[in-house]
């Protein structure tokens, strides 16, 4: 810059003006002479004439024609560059409001107007996301789910047999990927190496009473196995309160073969009642009073659930863990037989007969249902152990404000035999909900706040293997991140009556949710079918260990709900886990309707889902849990108080665990308040809400049990000698006392994981 600047100095001043002179013209006028002068030589002409120019040596001047081109090069430069920012300071900004305009062309400023003051423009609030009204996402879900859809997905998902593992149900698991990839639903394979039990083709398992020697066809995967010989006892249906008529009776229950009839309560329940009593093997039976049909009977007696081989770790790779069997797995071996044996065998069975009181007497002909006692019989058990590879299915709809919170609906692909209203319809209500919320997000502007996972289960038969095994997996990510688990297996098993098990979370939910879907009786919602009074009560039903939701809510703390459709007065589908559980069977239950009563249920599963994922905040309401706490401790409360006035427990106080529970309670109600106060539009204020909805369940889970011993932790729903149940009716004054104390702290701490703010957490107990 320098340089130039010297260079347009020197030529300024090499020529420049000197001095006007005034010269006479030969024609008389005066005419007037500019004379350049250069400052370094000023030399007069020799010849005497006026001043003339003259140029400057050759050198110097072509260095000042170079500095001259520099310096008009930089001068056009510099006035480019201030005419470029003069532009830009005079330029108005466009305003975004959510939408693209036609052009993004700058507006034109004239020269006055940029000399003007440019007035503000005021800001525009950005456009809320357009959410749909509930009632229209009811209507399109409807529209959707339509008997005539059922019908044909009904049939393309009936195959005659697709066991756990086998080459049907692998070729069935990659239909469903296929059809999850059909719609976009970026599927995935969560892929597991399980050890399953089942009957040896050689060595089939046999039962022998004098000269009667059968052969059943059914069987009981995990059972024990070997031989076994003992006197033949009736059990009834081998709950506890059946073994204890036959204690009082003086029937010796230790090494006894129990022939016990099925219901009630499930296989493995039943196997481990026997086993606590001594006995040394169990066939069960299905009794014309529960079963309508001589048929074979299908299922585990796994007390647990997942593979018993990798209990509470995932069965990913079974090589590389060390060889373990879960606590819940019988000692004692474990078959099922059918009417007629059983009919064969009562009717040899001596001993004393059953009191009509009893309810011991079922509805097979010519029997008396003696108690046993005195007829030896042999039971022998060949299962054998193979190793499988079991496909999980996945396929997600992503939600479009939390994706990475989670509803699961799920439904079981295998089966023993046909298993028509056990896999084929759950699974066609999975694939026909999964495609008709897909067409709701594409085509009709559906918009769900939170994602939705549908999942085929592989090896649901054996205990929810596949299911169990994912949740074991994925425990730390899952437990966190899943709002609910919704059961699709069994949803349609009959027409006129309804029933579900669901956690406490979701008992508002499932009542709006009655009343929100028409029932399929032609008149009224499904909320009617039962009644409008005391709709819990006709409802509602625990939680069984071998419901396909159990793992979800007592292994991992995640709400979970099945629900069934079912014939009126009855609460079973008498074909369910036998062969005999074809379409034929369930449209006789239904009445011909089963693809109405498919899209019945796919409508109130899909409402309960898409409600969850729909509102800004979780439809989970914390308040119904106050009930069933305080119900489960004042059975403590009572059964501590009665110890200590008989002097059985001394230094014990109830009162710390019923603080507990009203730390719970105002924890419960401060939710309540803030999700009254909380502007549902503050999604970050939706969120942190959430979250302290959605810690309730899972830290119901006891932190101070193992999942190998006692995999289903919960505090209130589970199993084991940590639950309030349990500590309720134990007799172990000390087990009693370090229960309790464990229990207590962990209500208190579901309390306190409720709880907004850590320095709002209640510290009264």
């Amino acid at each position: 810059m320098n340089r130039v600047r010297s260079a347009i100095n020197s030529m300024i001043k090499s020529e420049r003006y000197s001095r006007f002179t005034l010269q006479p013209a030969e024609d008389g006028e005066r005419h007037i002479e500019v004379k350049l002068s250069d400052e370094a030589s000023e030399t007069e002409d020799p010849s005497g004439g006026s001043p003339s120019f003259r140029p400057a040596p050759p050198r110097q001047s072509r260095n000042t024609i170079c500095y001259l081109a520099l310096g008009t090069l930089l001068i056009f430069v510099i006035g480019y560059l201030l005419g470029y920012l003069s532009h830009r300071e005079t330029r108005v900004q466009q305003v975004s409001c959510g939408k693209e305009t036609e052009t993004d062309a700058p507006l034109e400023v004239t020269p006055t107007a940029a000399a003007a003051t440019v007035e503000p423009v005021e800001p525009v609030a950005p456009v809320p996301d357009v959410q749909m009204d509930w009632e229209d996402v009811t209507q399109l879900l409807a529209q959707k789910l339509t008997s005539q859809a059922f019908d044909k997905t009904l049939g393309d998902f009936d195959l005659p047999r697709r066991s756990a593992g086998s080459a049907e149900d692998n070729q069935l698991a990659n239909r469903i990927f296929d059809q999850f990839k059909e719609v976009e639903m970026d599927p995935w394979t969560d892929i597991h190496y399980v050890q399953l039990q089942t009957p040896d083709s050689k060595h089939p398992n046999r039962v022998m009473l004098g000269s009667d020697v059968f052969e059943p066809t059914g069987y009981l995967a995990y059972s024990g196995t070997g031989s076994v010989h003992g006197k033949l006892v009736y059990g009834n249906y081998g709950r506890r309160e059946d073994l204890d008529v036959l204690h009082s009776k003086k029937i010796e229950l230790r090494e006894c073969v129990l022939l016990l009839r099925a219901g009630i309560i499930s296989f493995a329940e039943q196997v481990d009642n026997a086993a606590a009593k001594g006995a040394a093997a169990v066939l069960i039976y299905p009794d014309t009073t529960d079963y309508v049909a001589d048929t074979a009977l299908y299922g585990h007696v796994h007390l647990g659930s997942g593979d018993p081989y990798t209990p509470g770790f995932p069965s990913f790779n079974h090589t590389q863990f060390p060889p373990t069997k879960s606590s819940g797995l019988p000692k004692i071996p474990a078959q099922t037989i059918t009417a007629n044996m059983a009919l064969a065998l009562l009717q040899k069975i001596e001993g004393p007969e059953s009191d009509a009181s009893s309810g011991f007497k079922g509805g097979l002909a010519s029997v008396s249902y003696r108690l046993g006692g005195s007829e030896n019989i042999t039971v022998e058990v060949n299962n054998v152990l193979v190793n499988k590879e079991i496909h999980n299915v996945f396929g997600v709809i992503k939600g479009f404000t939390d994706p990475d919170r989670y509803v699961v609906l799920g439904a079981q692909r295998d089966t023993w035999e046909t298993g028509y209203a056990k896999a084929t319809v759950g699974t066609s209500i999975l694939m026909e909900l999964a495609k008709a919320v897909h067409e709701m997000v594409e085509k009709d502007g559906f918009r769900p706040r939170r994602s939705l996972v549908f999942a085929s289960w592989s090896a649901g038969e054996y205990g929810s293997v596949g299911a169990t095994e994912w949740l074991e997996g994925y425990m730390s990510s899952i437990d966190k991140r899943v709002i609910s688990y919704i059961s699709l297996d069994g949803a349609v098993m009959g027409r006129g009556s309804f029933m579900a098990s669901a956690s406490p979370l979701l008992y508002s939910l499932l009542e709006n949710t009655m009343k929100g879907v028409k029932s399929p009786l032609g008149s009224g919602t499904v909320y009617d079918m039962g009644g409008k009074s005391n709709w819990e009560a006709k409802t509602l039903r625990p939680m069984t260990m071998d419901d396909p939701a159990y793992p979800f809510l007592a292994f991992s703390g995640i709400p979970s709900i099945s629900f069934h459709f079912i014939s009126p007065n009855t609460e079973s589908y008498t074909y369910y886990g036998t062969n005999l559980d074809t379409m034929e069977h369930l449209d006789y239950q239904t009445n011909h309707h089963t693809d109405d009563m498919a899209a019945v249920a796919a409508q109130f599963a899909g409402q309960m889902a898409l409600r969850l994922v729909h509102d800004h905040l979780l439809h989970l309401d914390v308040s119904r849990y106050s009930g069933v706490i305080t119900k489960a401790v004042v059975q403590v409360y009572g059964r501590i108080n009665q110890l200590l006035q008989s002097g059985q427990l001394k230094e014990v106080n109830p009162n710390w665990l019923n603080s507990a529970r009203g730390s719970f309670n105002r924890a419960a109600s401060s939710i309540n308040t803030d999700i009254l106060n909380t502007d549902v539009n503050d999604k970050e204020a939706c969120r942190i809400l959430n979250d302290r909805i959605m810690s309730v369940e899972h830290t119901l889970l006891s932190p101070y049990v193992s999942p190998v011993e006692t995999p289903f932790r919960h505090l209130l729903l589970g199993r084991g000698a940590h639950t309030l149940a349990s500590i309720a009716e134990t007799n172990d004054m000390e087990q009693l006392r370090t229960q309790l104390a464990l229990a207590t702290w962990n209500l208190q701490g579901c309390a306190n994981a409720m709880v907004g703010n850590i320095w709002d957490i209640d510290e009264q107990i």
